[in-house]
């Protein structure tokens, strides 16, 4: 099951690199949770699909182009999946490189709950691993 995670977090990136809303759309659960790293302007937590795709449509709105890469090494733990990614947004002000955490709970098939994190270590400490 877990190499099917993987798969299905491969596929939110794809989606959302590819601009394909109605797909990142349909990888989240109607009650998916999302939640966004300690100082983020709109912390959450985002609560159902829709709040979740609101997000989305935000993000997208504030820059021309907004792509996310992976690095490292994605990381399985049971119905959890960790990326460690960095955000690229170029655009209507000064260009974005954020890199953060991002653990994602899956249930289903699909996405049900994504916590951001800034610092990696504390992401893993969560899932009870470390580097």
């Amino acid at each position: 099951m877990s190499q099917e995670n993987v798969e299905i977090v491969r596929a939110v990136y794809e989606a959302w690199n590819s601009g394909d809303m109605d797909a990142l759309r349909e990888l989240v659960q109607p009650d998916g949770i999302m939640r966004m790293p300690e100082g983020w302007p709109e912390p959450g937590p985002f609560v159902g699909r829709e709040a979740v795709m609101r997000l989305f449509v935000q993000w997208r709105e504030t820059f021309d182009t907004y792509e996310t890469e992976l690095i490292g090494d994605i990381i399985e733990a049971a119905d959890r999946v960790v990326v460690r990614q960095v955000w690229h947004g170029v655009g209507r002000g000064p260009e974005a490189h954020l890199e953060s955490t991002v653990v994602y709970t899956l249930r289903e098939g699909k996405i049900s709950y994504t916590e951001f994190f800034w610092d990696h270590a504390q992401a893993l400490e969560t899932l009870g691993l470390s580097e």
